[in-house]
């Protein structure tokens, strides 16, 4: 049974570059880094957390930008639109911008990272709250919480 009626379909601003997603998220959130908010020109990002297998460019080239170490943020060479990053030393998920997919209305996030960079009036609705990111042996519970109570959009 498909609950979350995948696949999904975004893009760009523009339109040059269209991706698609089908496999479910594993994590939804907010990031207040102040490299999040330099880059989104807002208070913070909204990710999706996709595994890898489940995510793909279907029309153009997204460019590097932002970081270009083993951290890769990707933008539309034409709009600059910032659509994902591919977090550094791991290959088994890609950080979407949720904005990115056609329909984000059923997004929330649920956990929020580097709330010590946050701005003062910032809030999100997130269930877990860090000051920079969550341990890495906390993000299994973390994606098994978000599983059991994340809705299911009906795109």
């Amino acid at each position: 049974m498909n609950d979350w009626n995948l696949p999904w379909s975004g893009g760009c601003r523009c339109g040059q570059i269209r991706l698609q997603v089908s496999a479910p998220p594993l994590l939804t959130m907010a990031c207040h880094c102040t490299g999040c908010q330099r880059m989104t020109a807002s208070a913070f990002s909204l990710s999706v957390a996709i595994p890898s297998v489940g995510f793909s460019i279907l029309k153009g080239q997204p460019t590097i930008g932002g970081l270009h170490g083993a951290t890769r943020h990707y933008f539309c060479p034409h709009c600059m639109s910032w659509m994902f990053t591919r977090p550094e030393g791991i290959d088994e998920f890609v950080n979407l911008r949720a904005t990115m997919l056609d329909d984000a209305s059923w997004f929330t996030p649920f956990i929020e990272t580097w709330t010590r960079e946050k701005l003062l009036w910032a809030m999100t609705s997130a269930v877990h709250s860090f000051e920079t990111l969550p341990k890495e042996e906390d993000y299994a519970s973390l994606i098994e919480e978000y599983a059991k109570q994340a809705s299911k959009p009906t795109l």
